[in-house]
């Protein structure tokens, strides 16, 4: 599984408007940037209390570009 599918993966799992999640992956020089946007309700259940949601979800982005050995960040869109 890729990181893109990942990402939108646990974003459809999360909110209850899974048909608005959308991932668009741009490369940059030192790897990859996903962009995350859902619907503005279901902003607060991607980004969790205190980020801690958003932070796990980077954490596993993390993991699985350590094993890619390609860098890859996440943006969530507002």
């Amino acid at each position: 599984m890729q990181q893109k599918e990942l990402v939108e993966y646990i974003a459809k799992s999360l909110v209850d408007s899974p048909e608005q999640v959308e991932v668009r992956e741009t490369e940059g020089e030192q790897g990859a940037v996903l962009e995350l946007s859902v619907s503005h309700e279901d902003l607060g259940k991607i980004i969790g209390k205190q980020g801690r949601t958003a932070r796990a979800i980077r954490t596993l982005l993390g993991a699985v570009s350590a094993k890619t050995k390609k860098r890859v960040v996440l943006e969530i869109i507002e």
